[in-house]
């Protein structure tokens, strides 16, 4: 029996990381999990045993974004790294360096190590926000697009997101050897789905959880472009081995953008009685963004809807999106059943 190819995956007990272990298990990969304290493995085990049993292969690490400790024997031995680890707080800090310093550090404490350790290939997990914050009109996001990090009302998470990236890119493209590491990035836009560890205090998993609890009076009339976590850890790990994949970026996300008042009425509809569906004037939405952080996330996104082009996505990996009313009650269930 061949030895199984065993892969490095940052931030395994987070949302996506807890999805991107389960589908790295069912394809047949060995997983060493980093976690910032080996305490938290217990949970990410019970939380994989939802949909897999790991037997033996599942192991972790102990790694911190901000620090050197662990990271070379973390990739050692590992034939790939799935960089998933990011930090990701809904509110808006007062000091944007607690987003972009742990975001850009911990991507370059990965890539390095893996470069050090013979690591072939690095998926990366980045975001849709690296490709279309700051833009004044619905705009047509491709991967060629990118936020200007010095435009005015940039949030500090779209800043983390687009310099870490840019960050990877730069040493990706600067290896002096002949056997170059390979990079492909992942860009979700807002990821929904059921969640395996019941952690609700996620922003998407916070959102969804206000809505259903009838604790959302007013929806904002702010258009995204919606991910599903199976879709994006599916997306991750067929990048493992693709050939077509290397040195691209992939937007994995609906193509349109859909209002969040689609969504209430998706919820509404099925059962969820006391989601509301009224919406929010755009003028207090911009007003409130400047006293209440959570509103402030949104800001960017008011009066604005982006496409995104997934065609490279599907030709390459031949994917076939989940359906965005799957996504929405899905989420919904794995909170709290319908009435």
């Amino acid at each position: 029996m061949s030895k199984k190819k065993k892969v490095l995956l940052t931030g395994i007990s987070g949302y996506i990381g807890n999805h991107c272990a389960v589908e790295l298990l069912k394809n047949g990969y060995s997983v060493r999990g980093s976690v910032r304290d080996l305490s938290k493995s217990k949970q990410v085990i019970e939380a994989i045993q939802k949909e897999i049993d790991p037997k033996d292969n599942l192991e972790f690490c102990e790694l911190d974004l901000l620090k050197d400790d662990g990271w070379d024997e973390a990739t050692k031995g590992c034939e790939f790294v799935m960089h998933v680890a990011s930090p990701f707080i809904i509110l808006e800090p007062k000091d944007e360096n607690l987003y972009i310093k742990p975001a850009v550090e911990g991507t370059m404490r990965a890539l390095k190590a893996a470069k050090k350790a013979g690591v072939k290939r690095v998926v990366l997990t980045s975001s849709m926000v690296s490709m279309l914050e700051n833009a004044d009109k619905s705009i047509n996001v491709n991967a060629e697009s990118w936020t200007n990090v010095n435009a005015k009302n940039v949030s500090a998470y779209a800043k983390s997101k687009t310099l870490a990236e840019r960050a990877a890119w730069d040493f990706i493209n600067n290896q002096q050897d002949s056997d170059p590491m390979q990079l492909v990035v992942v860009n979700p836009g807002p990821v929904y789905g059921p969640t395996l560890s019941g952690d609700l205090s996620g922003a998407s998993m916070g959102m969804f959880n206000k809505m259903i609890a009838g604790k959302m009076p007013m929806i904002p009339q702010a258009a995204i472009n919606m991910s599903d976590v199976r879709d994006v850890a599916k997306i991750h790990v067929s990048a493992l081995e693709n050939k077509q994949a290397d040195g691209k970026r992939f937007i994995v996300a609906t193509e349109k953008a859909y209002n969040f008042q689609e969504l209430a009425q998706i919820l509404k509809s099925n059962g969820y009685q006391k989601v509301s569906t009224k919406l929010a004037p755009n003028l207090l939405l911009k007003l409130m963004g400047y006293i209440d952080k959570e509103a402030k996330s949104f800001r960017p996104f008011i009066g604005k809807s982006y496409n995104g082009d997934v065609s490279s996505t599907i030709k390459t990996f031949d994917w076939n999106p989940i359906h965005l009313e799957k996504t929405v009650l899905d989420t919904a269930h794995s909170i709290q059943p319908a009435e």
